[in-house]
């Protein structure tokens, strides 16, 4: 079981090094237990050079066969981990977008921690999209509902709304707009979308009246915590989401305006593979969560509310 583990990690990651430190061994030592395996099954399953290492068409074969029931195993092991201590436990690992961290994880983390001791919390921050299952993440969270019909889907966190922010200061010097056409002679700070690379349209609606706009400035972005702070800054006016904003908005730090032209927002979705049983530390995730933005519960019965 020991030397299958490593395998599976190995070729998810496609790398020693980062198998090593996602099983908390030396690089020396995945290799050696890769080696044991390949000697045990008289099969070489990884094709080695200096730069890579990629899966032999036996290693493909054979992560195929056995991944699923190491998965089971896992799940069956950490299950009675759970039953024997009485409390979630073990190792949850999450894929979230930066602006999901700051808006739905960050706020309930200390919280979340201290209600629940037993478990080990790994949070994956990156903007693209990735196959969770085949990097071994537990779960997902993503803006949206797009998610693939294998995999459940939970709305979490508040409703969206965009939210036209900028510094006092900034506003002090080059006037408030008054619609949001005003904002073509503003420097606007703007956000490429990692994904698609496209740089993001700035959405306005209001009394049945829906346009967007291409506006000016001169940055662009592709990362939510610097796109806050450049309009801390002062540097421009920033199209944003509802959710982590609010305490900059509170202090006086960031003014909004154009708030009735704001249209409605995709919230976030935590997604999971589809399994006849939910990991007990994945369930107390998103009964935390549920709790935690009570007025606005998730549905947790494999469908999007």
């Amino acid at each position: 079981m020991y030397g299958l583990v490593t395998f599976i990690c190995v070729a998810e990651h496609k790398s020693f090094s980062t198998a090593a430190v996602q099983l908390g061994m030396s690089p020396s030592a995945v290799s050696q237990s890769i080696r044991n395996l390949e000697r045990r099954l008289g099969a070489t399953l990884f094709n080695r050079t200096t730069r890579s290492i990629s899966l032999t068409e036996a290693g493909s074969r054979y992560l195929e066969r056995i991944a699923p029931a190491v998965r089971e195993l896992t799940a069956a092991s950490e299950q009675l981990a759970d039953e024997s201590t009485g409390r979630p436990s073990g190792l949850l690992r999450l894929n979230v977008p930066r602006s999901g961290f700051m808006i739905v994880m960050q706020p309930i983390l200390r919280d979340f921690l201290d209600t629940h001791p037993e478990i080990t919390l790994e949070i994956s921050i990156e903007n693209s999209l990735v196959d969770i299952v085949a990097l071994g993440f537990d779960a997902g969270i993503r803006f949206g509902d797009r998610v693939d019909s294998d995999m459940v889907a939970v709305r979490i966190g508040p409703p969206k709304t965009a939210h036209i922010v900028a510094s006092p200061e900034y506003f002090s010097r080059r006037g408030i707009p008054q619609h949001p056409r005003d904002l073509l002679e503003h420097d606007c700070i703007g956000f490429r979308h990692v994904t698609s690379g496209q740089i993001e349209r700035w959405g306005f609606e209001k009394d049945g009246e829906a346009f967007e706009l291409a506006v000016d400035g001169r940055l662009i972005i592709n990362d939510s915590s610097a796109l806050v702070q450049a309009a801390l800054d002062g540097i421009g006016v920033a199209y944003m989401t509802n959710g982590y904003i609010e305490r900059f908005i509170d202090a006086g730090r960031l003014r909004r305006v154009l708030p009735d032209w704001s249209p409605d927002l995709p919230g976030l979705t935590l997604y999971y593979p589809d399994r006849r049983r939910v990991p007990s530390k994945l369930r107390a995730l998103i009964d935390f969560l549920r709790e935690r933005y009570s007025d606005h519960p998730p549905n947790v019965d494999g469908s999007i509310s």
